[in-house]
């Protein structure tokens, strides 16, 4: 697999790359409308959507079926009540194979981690209010 980051997304790079593209992975959380569009004009052209069931992917949903997707991820009603729970004091949720990861970014195996191991530590100690942490796993499954 090849995974591009394009630090300048634009329309007229979009003419290209949506044709090319394979996968395209919407993963904002549910509730957030952040899935835009451009993850419909992926899949009219052939490519397979990973993403939680936000925004356009809903949509995408209802005209193809879930099975025809990669859903993963709480949906509107899980987000809110893991929210709460968050709000309340849940700690502990990082879990085994996130804690790795998390355990390998701050030893400094891909570089500086000065910025980084802040917002780590935020995640894994209730400011995990985009629920990252817990959509992890359903992703790393999909």
């Amino acid at each position: 697999m090849k995974v591009i980051f394009l630090p300048n997304y634009n329309v007229s790079s979009a003419q290209i790359i949506i044709p090319a593209a394979e996968l395209s992975q919407h993963i904002s959380t549910a509730g957030t409308e952040a899935s835009g569009t451009s993850n419909m004009k992926f899949v009219m052209n052939g490519g397979l959507i990973i993403g939680t069931m936000d925004g356009a992917n809903v949509e995408i949903a209802e005209e193809i079926g879930e099975d025809n997707m990669f859903i993963f991820g709480e949906r509107v009603d899980g987000v809110n009540k893991i929210r709460k729970q968050l709000y309340e004091g849940k700690r502990g949720y990082v879990g085994k194979k996130l804690g790795r990861v998390f355990d390998t970014i701050k030893s400094g195996f891909f570089g500086d981690t000065s910025i980084v191991h802040p917002i780590l530590d935020s995640l894994a100690d209730g400011g995990d209010h985009y629920i990252t942490c817990f959509d992890f796993y359903g992703y790393c499954d999909a």
